[in-house]
């Protein structure tokens, strides 16, 4: 049985009261495997809640990251968070380039790249995220921009580098709006972005409307290591039945 990571994406929700509630209920719920083939759970929150998830994530073994970071150590960067000051909390693991990053602020290639860059050198993990608009996909145009973004951000690096990133396929047109891709779409993508990265075992998950009544078929492709969960994650019984669904 190959292992999955299962990783939820709280975005700009949960207050440190509403962090501290969810693992009330998470922690009730939740059995983690005893084995390395079996599931790593991960959370990721907004900054102002990462004290309170480290506290929380530590008790019950879990991953827990934060949504984004910048690449600079310090300086005149108002309103930016960096390296450092995530490591000080104990954070070692950063999402990078989630479509809301791209698309509604506007970060470019180079601006995740150099974020990529200074995750890896901070002996940090980086979930990199990738997908196309649904614009982008009615045109043709899927893997012509999911190349882009992927050759971007591991151009220059060394093979030992690009396989500690973390790969997160997730379809813009799938994410937030109830539709997600078929697991055999998904599967597609994920198999051609491992071919294109060109290292074997790489970690490639899925994001996009993930839920419990789809989990099972989609973890069961053979190129598709796990799961990038979004608004299913901020609700213990949601994230749970996921989990659950694996399991079984």
């Amino acid at each position: 049985m190959k292992k999955i990571y299962l990783y939820g994406n709280w975005k700009m929700n949960m207050t440190v009261a509403e962090t501290k509630k969810f693992f009330e209920g998470f922690s009730s719920q939740y059995q983690p495997y005893k084995n390395d083939a079996g599931l790593e759970v991960g959370v990721f929150a907004p900054f102002t809640s990462l004290w309170a998830l480290a506290d929380c994530a530590k008790n019950l073994g879990i991953v827990f990251g934060a949504e984004n970071v910048y690449s600079e150590d310090k300086g005149a960067f108002t309103g930016e968070v960096s390296i450092p000051m995530l490591q000080e909390i104990g954070i070692k693991y950063v999402i990078l380039g989630h479509s809301e990053r791209r698309h509604i602020f506007n970060e470019p290639d180079e601006m995740i790249a150099k974020k990529v860059k200074a995750v890896l050198a901070a002996g940090m993990t980086p979930i990199l995220c990738y997908g196309e608009t649904l614009e982008e996909r009615e045109g043709g145009n899927t893997f012509k921009v999911m190349e882009r973004q992927l050759k971007s951000a591991i151009d220059g690096l060394s093979a030992d580098d690009v396989k500690k990133i973390i790969y997160a396929y997730e379809p813009v047109w799938a994410i937030g709006t109830g539709k997600s891709a078929t697991s055999e779409q998904a599967q597609e993508v994920c198999a051609w972005s491992r071919n294109l990265i060109g290292i074997k075992d790489v970690v490639i998950l899925y994001g996009g409307s993930v839920k419990g009544s789809n989990a099972k078929e989609l973890l069961s492709m053979n190129d598709i290591d796990g799961a990038l969960v979004g608004g299913a994650s901020l609700k213990p019984d949601a994230f749970i039945e996921i989990y659950k669904a694996y399991k079984a």
